[in-house]
Parts: structure tokens; sequence; C-alpha cells
């Protein structure tokens, strides 16, 4: 019975075959197990997708899988290849839910609450990479000392932005009427 289905079926697998070693490619090339820099994974997976391009009649009746495949991927170019550029950063969306989940268990032990303070909603940016970047290494003072000081008031300036909009938001949400008829009195 086994044979008879598969003897039924060969000619459905050869498409298989190929999209599968196409798959597996990709994957061998974005784990990056032989080390390459973000331009080297970039430049083999262009070529992958190349390969992909000209053989997909290969694919056979998978070929619109396969240019789906494509379409999606540069569609995402962009911001495929930053997970290279930076050392232990995360690779994946799990990986990088992990890293808020992390920050959000920490939160809440900090603040003995149940749910994570809404200032990480303010803060969150700068939160979250102070979290991954004391995971990796440890600072002194002294490393604390050499911050260009105007990278650090432009990002202070950004977080107050941030916070004064969600004051904002919070009078507007509390007196809806009250905060527009201000809103009216200082345009006229």
């Amino acid at each position: 019975m086994i044979a008879k289905g598969l003897s039924a079926t060969a000619s459905l697998f050869s498409p298989v075959i190929v999209a599968y070693h196409w798959v597996d490619k990709a994957s061998n090339i974005l784990n990056n197990k032989v080390g390459l820099d973000a331009a080297g994974v970039k430049q083999s997976y262009q070529e992958l997708l190349t390969e992909m391009c000209q053989q997909k009649q290969k694919a056979g009746t998978l070929s619109s899988a396969i240019d789906n495949f494509i379409k999606t991927t540069h569609n995402y170019w962009s911001g495929f290849f930053h997970c290279y550029e930076i050392e232990d950063f995360p690779r994946t969306n799990n990986d990088l839910e992990h890293a808020f989940g992390m920050l959000r268990h920490h939160q809440r032990r900090c603040t003995v609450r149940k749910v994570a303070p809404s200032s990480l909603v303010i803060r969150g940016s700068v939160k979250l990479a102070c979290a991954i970047a004391t995971k990796l290494h440890s600072f002194t003072a002294s490393d604390l000392a050499q911050v260009d000081i105007h990278t650090w008031l432009e990002l202070r300036s950004q977080l107050k932005k941030h916070h004064k909009a969600r004051i904002e938001q919070y009078r507007f949400r509390r007196d809806p009427k009250g905060y527009l008829a201000n809103l009216e009195s200082r345009l006229l």
C-alpha cells in the first residue's frame, strides 16, 4: 500500500525536494555558523535568491510559493541583516520577545508590581538597551564618564518629548472637553 502511494505521488516529490533544498540553504545562511560578517551573509543570501529566480521552473508547482518567498524577502530586505552587524543582537522575533520579557520581568520584580510600570512605554528604548548591555558587560563609573554629553542631552530631549506627549494624552482622556477648550483658547 505504501509502495503504491509512493509511486502514485512520485512526480510530486521533485518540486518539494528542490524547494526544500533552497529553504534549507537559506536557513544555513541565516544561521551563519561559518561566522560571516553582515555583508557576507547578505551576499550569500542574495546569491541564493538569484539562483531561486533563475531556476524556479525546477520547483514546478511550487514556483508561485518561491515567487512569494522572494517577494517577502525583498519586502524585509532593508532590515533583514541588522542582527549580523551587532554582536549578540536578537535574530528572531522569539529572541527579541525574550529580551522584552526579561525587561518586563525585571521591572515587575524591582517595583513589586504585577505589571510593568507605565514608564516602560516612555523610556523603554533606553531601559531595554541598558538591560541588554548590562547583561553582556559590567560597566564602571569611568565607562559611564566617557559618554558623549551632546548625545546624552539629545536622548534626554527625546525622552522628555515622549513624556510630554504621554501627559497630554492623559489630560485629554481625563477631561476631553476641557482639554479641547484650552487648545482652542490658546489658538485664538
